[in-house]
């Protein structure tokens, strides 16, 4: 029997239209299609079940699957399949219910109805589609590897070690200077089990450094000192040094040439393997932070910029464009590199936590944009679920900083014992308070503090 046949008006057909689309086949129950009826209504329940298990029994891996190229591909196509099986069951239960051809009036409301409720089905699948095509865009972008198809839970990423180092770079550039300086290098040394994090902060200016054995340190055995006024020979030179280079890195191809011989020579200098880098690029960064909406910063004192002190950022807490960002984090007018250091460490963790997740999908394109042309690593893809996996740690771990800067270390006369020793015992101290920490874990009715990084300050 047709909707026609039992002749449902308007207020019966937008009720059980509205009803259908909550709950399925109460509108095929109306008709008195019952099997219809009832088959659509298991599907339903079945549908949501599935959904549910996904959101609970899998709620810790979602953003690691956010980050696997083939499960956003999974993922996308159950949601369209989903959308067009909803949509589905929309029109045909309108077409069960709709009014009678004689109340023209009827049809038309009905009918707007069942199309709007089809968009509200299919607009969010369509963003969604979209959100997952710019993730896998990004991610095959910047990160190399054979498309994230590793298991969720696979072997230990890590391979057994106690803790994994990230070079963390800002490459900058400026007319009238040749390449990318990497003005800001932090190392950041993670506890793989806790996430306890020690942060290793390397000026720019640190002079006779000694390059890593082989072809670069044949060329310059007593240290590295360039090769004229454009690069009198400190750290920040070295990456596009070795991009200039090729033969200091035989067998690296270009592109890669800077951050392998930056990593090696670092790695030397702290004494510790450094395994993987990421660098961003400083007005790329710029970028990000105007997709965000800007970053909201506490300054302490009034901030000069310019070589003509043409700029002023007062003092005082407010948000930054991307533009005043990037002057706050490269002034050094009225102070010196190590103050700026300061600040670069307390701008990026000032933007990690104001990324919050809503921030992120309401500029998601803009962002997904800025972060391609902004970043680049050397992270494989395979990798990225248990990165994700450990920086939800790190937000929950305690996070120190120590930098090599005066009077702890002479830029022009570095003393490398000194800075491996300091090394070893950072994370000594931090592998010992981490194991007191959790011997003295507080029970689920004690409270703890919010763990602060000593960074936590800006000016």
């Amino acid at each position: 029997m047709t909707g026609d046949e039992r002749r449902f008006g308007l207020g019966a057909g937008i009720a059980l239209t509205l009803a259908s689309t909550v709950l399925w086949g109460v509108a095929h129950l109306a008709a008195e299609r019952r099997k219809t009826g009832l088959a659509l209504m298991a599907a339903y329940v079945l549908m949501l079940a599935a959904v549910l298990t996904v959101f609970t029994a899998f709620s810790a891996n979602l953003l690691s699957l956010a980050v696997q190229p083939s499960w956003l591909t999974v993922l996308t196509v159950a949601l369209v399949v989903i959308a067009l099986a909803w949509t589905g069951v929309i029109i045909w239960s309108f077409l069960l219910v709709r009014p009678p051809r004689s109340d023209t009036v009827g049809r038309f409301l009905s009918t707007t109805l069942a199309v709007a409720l089809c968009a509200l089905i299919l607009a969010p699948t369509a963003y969604a589609t979209r959100l997952a095509y710019l993730s896998r865009d990004v991610v095959h972008t910047l990160f190399a590897g054979n498309g994230g198809t590793a298991p969720i839970m696979a072997q230990d990423p890590w391979s057994g070690a106690d803790r994994v180092n990230f070079l963390l770079l800002g490459g900058d550039s400026a007319p009238g200077r040749p390449g990318v300086r990497t003005d800001s290098m932090t190392v950041a040394s993670v506890d793989v089990e806790t996430g306890a994090t020690v942060l290793f902060g390397l000026p720019r200016n640190l002079q006779q450094v000694q390059l890593p054995a082989g072809p670069a340190r044949d060329a310059f055995p007593w240290g590295f000192t360039g090769s004229g006024p454009d690069t009198p020979g400190l750290l920040n030179e070295v990456f596009q040094f070795a991009e200039d280079h090729p033969e200091l890195v035989p067998g690296v191809h270009k592109g890669k040439r800077g951050s392998t011989l930056l990593k090696q020579t670092i790695s030397d200098i702290l004494g510790i393997p450094v395994d993987y880098y990421a660098m961003v690029d400083m007005k790329g960064f710029a970028e990000i932070i105007d997709a965000m909406g800007g970053v909201r910063i506490t300054i302490k004192a009034p901030i000069v910029y310019g070589k003509h002190r043409e700029g002023l950022l007062p003092a005082g807490t407010r948000k930054l464009s991307g533009e005043d960002a990037l002057w706050y984090g490269r002034s050094r007018t009225d102070s010196d590199d190590y103050v700026r250091m300061g600040r670069q460490k307390c701008l990026l963790n000032a933007v990690a936590k104001q990324a919050d997740p809503m921030t992120v999908l309401n500029s998601f394109e803009r962002l997904a944009a800025a972060t391609k042309r902004a970043i680049s690593t050397d992270l494989p893809q395979d990798l990225l679920p248990a990165v994700v996996d450990l920086s939800q740690k790190v937000k929950d771990a305690k996070m120190r900083s120590l930098s090599f800067v005066p009077p702890l270390i002479s830029t022009s006369d570095p003393d490398w014992y000194v800075i491996r020793r300091k090394v070893r015992e950072a994370l000594d101290e931090d592998s010992a308070s981490t194991k007191t920490a959790a011997a003295h874990a507080p029970s689920a009715t004690e409270s703890t503090d919010t763990p602060v990084s000593l960074d936590s300050t800006c000016g």
